[in-house]
């Protein structure tokens, strides 16, 4: 379920005269020992002493000294103990959390997997989401390894297998994401100085995990995924108050396909621009009543290269296509079009007729959306791409 579901299911709760969800926080980091549990105890505490009723729903602290005392008088919802295969295991009780009732339930490593026969569900984050509906709000922590869109890179980066791992519309979800950052030099002093792992586990997670090109690479992932999120929430926030404005918080590139010689050059120029940007790409085609009929085969040609260059494929329809192409760059808050020139017909010249392209020009000038006008290949030159002119086009 994507967020905005999960955003309209608590809209509808409301709306019906239902209790709605618990708010969530989630504090998010790069690796272990950067401090997650640390923050989230600690602003467990702070409610608590302002007279909020917090309980502690699961906390790990992994012998780390420094972490146990900060759960100093917060109440504590006993473990529940399970026998699994001649082993001993405490795992959070659900049950009595939710029975209990608190205003806020602290609840750690939202990504952990429960031990069978613990109780319904088998992810935590499961049971988070259960504890949410029931009205509690809840604080936890995850590390970027277990997004399940990054966990197969993360795993290429490190050598490590991620199995445990949480949908990202999960942590999307919460109402508070919170990035605690530590630079790879003092994550691995931590470590040195036994704040992290116990001493004889401290050689081979400094020589494995912890390696320090391993620390960059998950800490760039955590950034890049908080920064998605806070640039999606500036730019909701903009919309919201002035929707004709196209906002430039980050660069939006979109392209314009035509099946005209030259094409090509022009996707892949596109492309270039996106990824010097760390920019999305949309790649639009649009058609009209007068357009020349183009095969199929053609088409999908265009289309193949254009998702291989990283590219969302959109498909506009409209009698005029210029403004069709500018509504739809304002719609996605484009910032950058990138479209081909080509030769002005004869008929065009004589007549003084505008083209598709000046149109383009002129209606994303008034819309503050930059354009880049890129020279395809002549008629002198062979297209790359065995493609038949379009009527109207640029």
């Amino acid at each position: 379920m994507s967020r905005d579901a999960e955003s309209g299911e608590r809209t509808r709760k409301v709306d019906q005269g239902v209790e709605p969800t618990g708010k969530f926080r989630v504090y998010f980091g790069a690796v272990a020992g950067v401090g997650k549990t640390w923050a989230m105890l600690d602003e467990g505490w702070r409610r608590y002493k302002r007279g909020s009723d917090v309980v502690i729903g699961f906390v790990e602290t992994h012998g780390r000294e420094h972490t146990a005392q900060q759960i100093r008088d917060l109440p504590v919802v006993p473990r529940k103990v399970v026998d699994y295969r001649g082993t001993t295991f405490e795992e959070m009780d659900l049950e009595e959390v939710l029975a209990r009732k608190p205003e806020v339930a602290l609840i750690d490593e939202l990504a952990h997997t429960n031990v069978p026969g613990s109780g319904p569900h088998p992810k935590r984050w499961q049971d988070v989401l259960e504890i949410l509906d029931a009205g509690i709000a809840v604080v936890s922590t995850v590390n970027v390894q277990h997004l399940e869109s990054v966990a197969d890179a993360v795993q290429r980066i490190t050598g490590v297998a991620v199995r445990e791992r949480v949908p990202d519309w999960v942590v999307r979800r919460a109402d508070q994401l919170e990035l605690i950052d530590s630079s790879p030099e003092q994550l691995r002093r931590r470590m040195l100085h036994g704040n992290v792992y116990p001493p004889e586990k401290i050689p081979s997670a400094l020589t494995s995990f912890f390696r320090y090109q391993n620390l960059v690479a998950l800490r760039e992932l955590a950034l890049r995924f908080v920064a998605d999120e806070t640039e999606e929430e500036l730019l909701g926030f903009l919309v919201a108050r002035h929707p004709d404005i196209v906002w430039d918080t980050a660069e939006r590139i979109m392209v314009v396909v035509t099946a005209t010689p030259g094409v090509d050059e022009v996707l892949r120029r596109a492309a270039r621009i996106a990824v010097r940007a760390h920019a999305g790409l949309h790649a639009v085609y649009a058609t009209g009543d007068d357009a020349r009929p183009v095969s199929k085969q053609t088409l999908e040609t265009i289309k193949h290269l254009a998702e291989d260059l990283g590219a969302t494929w959109h498909d506009i329809v409209s009698d005029d296509p210029a403004p069709a192409l500018v509504d739809f760059a304002k719609e996605n808050q484009i910032t950058q079009i990138v479209l081909g020139a080509a030769r002005s017909s004869r008929w065009a010249q004589l007549t003084g007729k505008s083209s598709v392209l000046q149109r383009v020009l002129r209606f994303a000038r008034q819309s503050g959306i930059d354009v880049h006008v890129i020279n395809r290949y002549g008629e002198s030159a062979p297209p790359a791409l065995d493609v038949a002119p379009e009527v109207g086009g640029d």
